[in-house]
């Protein structure tokens, strides 16, 4: 098994607290912008490295996500990272978009082919004249700006449309040739598929950050449906931890913050140093975690 960081000289590995980031999706309503600038002012203060903000299929967040990102660039310290897809839309309407974000001061992109137009499990397609896959439009964020740090996706069982773990693994190092300096993984709830990934990858040569996306299950029913249509299995023991709780939502965050405050400090002991947080737009459970692993507010005074 990999590990993350190597022992010091004198033995034991000496962590510092982990880097941490958060994703946001943008709001459809005003009370759900409400509940995201909530949100966002209770895990701010955690001074996250960046929160990217997500882009709906086929672009269909398109202006949301802009005016999210443009906000938290107006109103907060935050820096702010804008997810890119390359369904719907030809090269140049994407360039435009990217060049929109870097007029606005954005610096960071998370590029990713995105989700068939019909959703997870139709044919995929993309525009006849857009970029066809993520490692093209991470190719073209970078030769018309060099200055923006490009992130990409990460599978660690694979991408649910590759043929093989090969194949997958090709994808990523054609997105690190391109110019991708970190990827962040899909969800998973098994760190040993996490670990065994990283062995794969860096036995090919792929050596940039491997962000493991951490996803406290708030609700868990429709959780599992989510994730295992994008591929994530979900293990009998977590599903049995949820069992007789779909009523009972109290009962069901305390087991949530149980479960994913263990896997991300099981990650953590093990050398793991950065943690990609899916919120859902929420900040409880994220901010529990995050003080579990020892990550206090920007000026907290520690208990006497």
């Amino acid at each position: 098994m990999t590990e993350v960081t190597p022992p010091t000289e004198d033995g034991p590995r000496v962590l510092k607290h982990p880097a941490i980031s958060f994703e946001f999706f943008p709001p459809k309503t005003g009370e759900m912008e409400q509940n995201l600038w909530e949100t966002i002012k209770r895990l701010a203060p955690l001074t996250p490295s960046f929160v990217s903000v997500t882009y709906g299929a086929g672009g269909s967040t398109r202006e949301r996500t802009h005016s999210t990102i443009a906000r938290i660039l107006g109103e907060t310290t935050l820096l702010p990272a804008a997810h890119l897809t390359c369904v719907g839309a030809a090269r140049g309407e994407i360039d435009e978009i990217v060049s929109r974000y870097h007029e606005i001061g954005v610096r960071h992109i998370v590029a990713l082919r995105g989700d068939p137009p019909g959703g997870i499990g139709t044919p995929f397609s993309t525009h006849p004249d857009g970029y066809q896959t993520s490692a093209e439009l991470v190719a073209g964020i970078k030769m018309r700006y060099p200055d923006i740090e490009v992130s990409v996706s990460a599978y660690p069982e694979k991408h649910p449309e590759s043929r093989d773990f090969d194949a997958d693994i090709d994808m990523l190092k054609a997105k690190v040739d391109a110019g991708a300096t970190r990827a962040i993984t899909q969800v998973f709830f098994d760190n040993e598929l996490y670990f065994r990934y990283l062995d794969r990858v860096r036995a090919r040569g792929v050596l940039i950050p491997i962000v493991p996306g951490i996803m406290p299950m708030h609700n868990f029913r429709q959780a599992r449906v989510f994730v295992t249509r994008a591929g994530t299995s979900v293990p009998g023991w977590l599903a049995e931890k949820f069992e007789g709780l779909d009523d009972d939502a109290e009962t069901r965050k305390l087991v949530a913050a149980t479960v994913v405050a263990g896997q991300v400090q099981k990650l953590n002991k093990h050398g793991v140093d950065t943690f990609h947080f899916y919120t859902m737009n929420r900040a409880d459970l994220v901010f529990a975690i995050c003080h579990l692993l020892g990550i206090r507010p920007a000026g907290a005074q520690k208990a006497a």
